[in-house]
């Protein structure tokens, strides 16, 4: 508990090795300031997050300008003259964040916060006032800084989601212009493949749990990539292999790698595919061949 002359009440975490270089938080706070209490006009070279608990106040950020009450979400971006008063009768409560790192503006983006429009309607108050609690009470000055940092900036991005959550009309990617459905189901088809080649993947059950008959699945697939699942599973599956070839790795090593659990049928597989067996295609990575 930090005590400051302005405020009835004040409280702040600090980060003591904020090292993330896409979000990083700095510090963040909590306050009742007294009536009136004014910041500004002033500029940080950071981005700082303000969410109005409860009461009013006024928000100027260049020429832009927001009476917050409840629920309103203000951010200052780096650079950007700013300004902010409690009102007089009824002196808003507040949360704050600063965050720092290279992808911070975009993912404000994400969530339809921006320097022209950096204010918005942010929805659950309960839920967000939870979240700044839990990034201010990460930073306990405990033996584990970084471990405190991780913590911290996990907590500010489930607090931009949650703020996206309460803004969706706002967000940049509208419902009229989502791709189709069938092409996300590929795109979800073809990650799934990509991370999980080394797994017993039933192509019926992938087209079953994306609610499509195979026939149907396949041939959407293989529209988008130019090959059927099945292919594009083996592809998967022979492109890793000829990579483990160049490790120490044995050959039944290999083939467990990359999802076949008989190496006699993973060497027939890798013949048919390359033209020759794994064993050759060893010898020739280690020649230079």
């Amino acid at each position: 508990m930090h005590m400051n002359p302005d405020h009835y009440d004040f409280t702040l975490g600090i980060n003591l090795t904020p090292e993330e270089q896409d979000l990083s938080v700095l510090f963040s706070g909590e306050a009742r300031p007294y009536p009136g209490h004014k910041i500004g006009p002033s500029v940080h070279d950071f981005y700082l997050i303000h969410t109005v608990l409860e009461g009013e106040g006024l928000f100027q950020s260049g020429t832009f300008s927001a009476e917050c009450r409840s629920g309103d979400t203000f951010v200052i971006f780096p650079g950007a003259l700013f300004s902010y008063q409690a009102d007089q009768d009824f002196p808003w409560h507040y949360a704050w964040v600063a965050l720092q790192g290279i992808g911070v503006q975009e993912l404000l983006s994400a969530v339809g916060i921006t320097r022209e429009q950096p204010f918005m309607h942010s929805g659950n108050v309960t839920e967000l006032h939870s979240l700044y609690e839990r990034i201010r009470h990460a930073f306990q000055q405990s033996a584990y800084p970084r471990l405190e940092s991780l913590e911290a900036s996990g907590w500010a991005r489930l607090l931009l989601h949650q703020f996206g959550l309460g803004n969706l009309s706002a967000l940049p990617l509208h419902p009229a212009e989502m791709p189709e459905i069938i092409d996300r189901q590929i795109d979800q088809a073809i990650r799934w493949i990509s991370l999980q080649f080394h797994q017993q993947i039933s192509i019926d059950h992938l087209a079953s749990s994306l609610g499509y008959h195979r026939v149907h699945l396949s041939k959407a697939f293989k529209q988008r990539t130019g090959f059927s699942p099945k292919q594009f599973l083996l592809k998967k599956r022979m492109d890793k292999a000829r990579q483990l070839l160049g490790s120490p790795l044995t050959i039944e090593q290999v083939a467990s790698s990359v999802g076949f659990n008989d190496a006699l049928y993973f060497s027939k597989q890798f013949r048919k595919h390359t033209g020759m067996p794994p064993s050759e295609y060893r010898a020739g990575l280690r020649s230079g061949e």
